[in-house]
């Protein structure tokens, strides 16, 4: 039977002394780039988009923008071993990567900025590439500081730098979450008084918040890591390899958008339902995965780029995760990283579109939600922590589901009760307390899994999955809430997490899972 067991006990550094360790600080700051994006593709940009007069319906569709956080193991392997002309001689692997993503995530923040999704369709679909192309960055930023923090410091420090980055990651969400719905709000932008300068201003300000992160990376060392900083291959090999990446990717968008009319038409013949159109899509992004996967094979066997190169990189961290555990346990496990965190994060899509829709105003949304909603899942990952490490990981892992699926249900009492904050504070303090102890557990779960061997693209697969299938569902939010209302839509999210009980009760019976701590 496979074991799930914690990594041998290192010494550790006084807390002291680790606090004032500068790979500490670096992380915190580092943390705090990392968190700035998200919020704005999901809950800031949700509610100008709201104020701009976009339906809820094409609302929840840009959830979507942040797949590339749950793509973003295929192009892992490439920032794990591609040079960057010029970045990579002069600031070094992982600071190269990182500078460059974060100049992205400047630049898709400017866009956004600088596009007022009101001014009619060609501004939306301008609004949505900015969107996907900060989600894409801002993924690639992600890669990099996991990889930046495990390179960079003893695995006794490893905890410490953890913390850091959890604490840093929360203040810059924080910062563009709440700080981006009280600036808009100070501009004089509000619901049915919509006023676009208020908005690009904000996002001005939130641009140049990530200066803390360029400012991070250019005064950080770069990690010593030994032979596989050098680059064993050649740089025509390495440029063979990024072509294959971008005809493979090249394939999967045309054949996703130019099978657009097609599959419309499908659906509509299949009688134009909701569950129909999740269907249709879902098929459309099979096939043109499959078309792409297929491209990037067929390359490669015609001798495009060195077989035994493009198979360390895209082929072995998946091989080795089935030879360790088999193909039934892996499925299994594939299955419940997929599922696991899928009720609040469908929820989580329309959540704050559900507070203005109740008369909340965004300063009261962004106290509760934004500022006090995350205190508190920093303190249920503490909590989630402690608890993991006292009594096992997959306790742990089903308490958390339990309670994600559960405190789903408030929401329906608060539906029915209108704009009262004092069971909003209750319904969000309740969801996040359980969001962050449920977050230790799979962080933890996740940790276990992975191979030393293939640390940062094991992890990237699993991080990857983990949100896919939760934001596609969530980009129909919006949609089923029309068809269903709130009430119904929050009863469906709690029925999503059955599954997932079932699925970490067979996974403990496959798993030999030791106490973890995190």
């Amino acid at each position: 039977m496979p074991s799930l067991s914690s990594p041998p006990a290192t010494p550790r550094p006084a807390g002291l002394a680790s606090l004032r360790d500068r790979r500490v600080l670096a992380m915190l700051l580092l943390g705090f780039a990392a968190g700035i994006p998200l919020l704005l593709i999901f809950s800031s940009l949700s509610l100008w988009l709201r104020e701009a007069g976009v339906e809820r319906n094409a609302v929840t569709f840009f959830s979507w923008a942040a797949l590339g956080y749950s793509f973003k193991f295929v192009w892992a392997p490439l920032v794990d071993r591609l040079p960057l002309p010029g970045l990579t001689r002069r600031y070094g692997r992982r600071r190269g990567w990182l500078l460059l993503a974060q100049l992205g995530i400047i630049g898709a923040i400017v866009l956004m900025a600088m596009t007022d999704p009101a001014a009619g369709p060609d501004h939306l679909v301008q609004m949505a590439l900015a969107a996907v192309l900060l989600g894409f960055s801002a993924a690639t930023q992600d890669i990099v500081i996991d990889a930046y923090r495990i390179e960079s410091a003893p695995p006794a420090l490893q905890g410490m730098l953890s913390a850091a980055y959890i604490m840093g990651y929360r203040v810059g969400m924080v910062t563009s979450g709440a700080g981006a719905l009280f600036l808009a709000s100070l501009f004089l932008s509000e619901p049915g008084a919509y006023v676009y300068d208020a908005w690009r201003l904000t996002y001005l300000i939130m641009a140049a918040t990530m200066l803390v992160g360029v400012l991070t990376t250019l005064l950080v060392p770069e990690p010593v890591t030994g032979p596989r900083a050098a680059y064993p291959h050649g740089p025509l090999a390495y440029a063979r390899l990024l072509l294959v990446f971008l005809c493979a990717a090249a394939v999967f968008a045309s054949s996703f958008f130019v099978s657009g009319d097609a599959f419309r038409t499908l659906h509509a013949l299949t009688g134009g339902g909701r569950l129909a159109g999740f269907a249709t899509e879902a098929v459309r992004l099979a096939l043109a995965l499959t078309a792409a996967a297929l491209l990037g094979s067929t390359l490669v066997a015609l001798g495009a780029v060195n077989r035994t190169m493009a198979r360390q990189t895209w082929v072995e961290p998946g091989l080795d995760f089935f030879r360790r555990y088999g193909p039934r346990t892996a499925l299994l496990l594939l299955a419940l990283i997929g599922l696991y965190r899928i009720s609040d994060i469908v929820l989580g899509v329309i959540a704050n579109v559900f507070y203005q829709d109740l008369g909340f105003t965004k300063p009261q949304i962004a106290r509760a939600v934004n500022t006090f909603g995350v205190l508190i899942s920093i303190v249920g990952g503490f909590v989630g922590g402690l608890l993991v490490s006292r009594c096992g990981v997959m306790r742990i892992l089903m308490l958390g589901a339990v309670l994600a699926a559960a405190t789903n249900l408030l929401f329906i009492w608060l539906a029915r009760a209108g704009a009262e904050p004092t069971l909003m504070y209750l319904t969000v303090g309740a969801d996040n307390l359980a969001a962050g102890l449920a977050s230790a557990a799979f962080i933890a779960f996740l940790s276990s899994l992975t191979s030393v061997s293939f640390t940062a693209v094991q992890y990237a697969i699993f991080s990857s999955l983990m949100t896919l299938l939760p934001k596609v569902i969530g980009g129909y939010a919006g949609g089923i809430v029309d068809r269903i209302h709130y009430p119904g839509f929050f009863l469906f999210t709690a029925l999503l997490g059955l599954p997932v009980l079932l699925l970490v009760w067979l996974a403990g019976r496959h798993l030999a899972v030791a106490p973890t701590t995190v």
